[in-house]
């Protein structure tokens, strides 16, 4: 009984230190803005990286708690932002106060990535190790692609849809065209800031923390560990793996929602949601430690602002950005540092 006290207790102490970490890194940041003492470039910076660490956060879920391989989460992310700035875009006019159209949006946006997630996971969450990251991965493509050839317009009459060209919608002459195909969206009120990053972020750590202690998250991580044992004890396999696979396409819509809100225009480009994205977030789960959401969060925030804040050394900034990488590797996953660490942290234990 006193040790299921005490793994409880270290539990909710590791929880609060994580909670503790995002509110005071938003303290410190937001007295920075209010002083002034915060140059614009850092500025711009805040909501990028909460955008960043909702969806390493989000993405954990399915590599560290449920042991899949996904490649394609850069594609849920596209997914929420389009359909966020395109209820945005619609509603503009019916719902004219800003805060509670965002807050639709969001909801609009996690609930069509997470619809997708449910569907991509009927076919893909048979597969195993890297066809199931293949199969992702091809996903994302998919989805950016297809993305780039909708035509999607509203006037009187209500909404108009196309893949072929502007022309082919129809609209009246009040009518307005919101997705132009491969020129995306453009006109999407910036909404997002610092303050809504963080609550969105919190908001995530809240379900994906609670989801992992929960009854079905331990299920979850049974049959990570051992598939045919969980089958065993009766685990519904496929039920806990749709579970994760969607609270996490649904997490990753959120922070696509974010993310259309943060620019005044949005394409479905290679660079912002092609492969190199679901990479670099995959980076960002495997350099703070697969299962590790804190330390998702740091990654995210190190290495989104590192090539920002080394701008100045255009020459080095790049060779700068290796060695961190690697540093940060060789922290998290070389055994001689890992037993380094265990001895340190036992050490403060005993003397605690």
């Amino acid at each position: 009984m006193s040790k299921k006290k005490g793994g409880i207790k270290n539990l909710l102490k590791g929880n609060f230190l994580t909670y503790a970490m995002v509110i005071a890194f938003y303290a410190v940041f937001q007295i920075l803005v209010m002083q002034g003492s915060l140059p614009s470039l850092y500025k711009g910076l805040l909501v990028p990286l909460c955008i960043y660490s909702i969806m390493a956060v989000s993405l954990n879920l399915t590599v560290g708690i449920m042991g899949e391989l996904s490649l394609g989460h850069a594609g849920f992310m596209c997914i929420g932002a389009f359909v966020g700035a395109t209820f945005s875009q619609i509603t503009r006019d019916s719902i004219t106060a800003d805060l509670p159209r965002f807050i639709l949006a969001i909801i609009a946006g996690s609930v069509a990535a997470a619809l997708l997630g449910f569907l991509i996971g009927i076919p893909v969450l048979r597969l195993k190790g890297d066809y199931l990251a293949i199969v992702t991965l091809a996903f994302g493509e998919i989805i950016k692609n297809v993305i780039n050839v909708i035509y999607l317009g509203v006037d009187e009459k209500g909404i108009h849809f196309s893949m072929k060209d502007e022309m082919s919608l129809g609209l009246s002459e009040t009518g307005k065209v919101i997705i132009k195909g491969a020129q995306g969206i453009s006109g999407t009120p910036k909404n997002s800031t610092f303050t809504i990053g963080i609550i969105l972020l919190l908001i995530t750590l809240v379900i994906v923390l609670n989801l992992i202690n929960s009854r079905s998250g331990r299920a979850i991580m049974a049959i990570r560990d051992n598939r045919i044992a969980a089958e065993s004890v009766g685990i519904d396999i496929t039920k806990f793996k749709m579970m994760a696979f969607t609270i996490s396409a649904a997490l990753g819509g959120m922070a696509g929602v974010l993310y259309a809100h943060n620019l005044s225009s949005l394409q479905a480009q290679p660079k912002n949601f092609g492969y190199n994205m679901s990479i670099m977030i995959l980076v960002y789960v495997v350099l703070g430690g697969i299962g590790n959401m804190r330390g998702s969060i740091i990654a995210a925030v190190i290495l989104t602002a590192l090539p920002e804040l080394l701008r100045s050394f255009s020459d080095y900034r790049m060779l700068v950005y290796a060695v961190v990488l690697i540093i940060m590797m060789l922290f998290n996953w070389a055994p001689a540092c890992l037993e380094f660490r265990e001895r340190v942290f036992s050490r403060k234990k005993k003397e605690v």
